[in-house]
């Protein structure tokens, strides 16, 4: 009965943590759509201290994933442009790529990112494998469909020795993360994110993250010393 209970109260937490991530999302929505559209958008760089990246620190370009694990879109850009992405400047040393979490999608949203983010805390040497495998976990079909549950989130951690089941229950329960979650959400509405992925190259927000030609233009650019 004690466990049951504790469950229900963990599950109200991260709920009302959900609830008030919303609000804030909207409000920042709100606002960003009120700007003028273009290609590229200056912003101030997005500080990563903190955020799991791959690549060198001192690399001259950081490109920056505002991402949702609950998100399709998420999904095919890690599928079709990060391995390119990695390939051509991550493993070359040019470019340092950094993920931060977007919670558009609400509940699953705060759930799959709050385990990642127990993931990156307490294993980080498992972080990006487990990030990939929660997004390969994502439905074919019916995407709307409640999916991200701390089940799911476990079975999917299962396959990776070097993450603590233990710890990963019990950090969901507890939503020890909620530190690292908030820092996210303000990184989101600092940079008016709208939509997922946002792809963000120093400072610098491309409006169609599909297109890697343009991605590839905007790089070799600040590679270039920004001429």
């Amino acid at each position: 009965m004690e466990k049951k209970n504790k469950k229900n109260n963990s599950g109200m937490k991260w709920a009302v943590l959900a609830t008030v991530v919303a609000l804030g999302i909207i409000t920042a929505i709100v606002i960003a759509m009120n700007q003028q559209e273009a290609p590229v958008m200056e912003t101030a760089q997005t500080d990563i201290a903190g955020q799991p990246t791959l690549g060198e620190s001192d690399a001259p370009v950081t490109v920056v994933e505002f991402g949702d694990f609950k998100c399709p879109s998420c999904k095919a850009w890690g599928e079709m442009i990060y391995p390119q992405l990695v390939e051509d400047y991550v493993n070359t040393g040019e470019v340092e790529f950094a993920y931060i979490n977007v919670f558009f999608h609400g509940n699953e949203s705060v759930l799959g990112s709050l385990a990642a983010e127990s993931v990156f805390e307490h294993s980080p040497e498992a972080y990006w494998d487990f990030h990939k495998a929660l997004f390969a976990a994502q439905p074919v079909e019916d995407h709307d469909a409640a999916w991200i549950k701390p089940e799911k989130v476990l079975e999917v951690a299962s396959a990776f020795s070097a993450i603590d089941q233990a710890q990963l229950q019990e950090d969901i329960e507890e939503v020890a993360q909620q530190e690292e979650l908030a820092t996210d959400e303000a990184l989101v509405e600092e940079a008016g994110v709208t939509q997922t992925p946002t792809i963000e190259i120093n400072g610098q927000k491309l409006e169609d993250p599909f297109d890697y030609d343009a991605i590839k233009a905007l790089i070799d650019q600040e590679l270039a010393g920004g001429e």
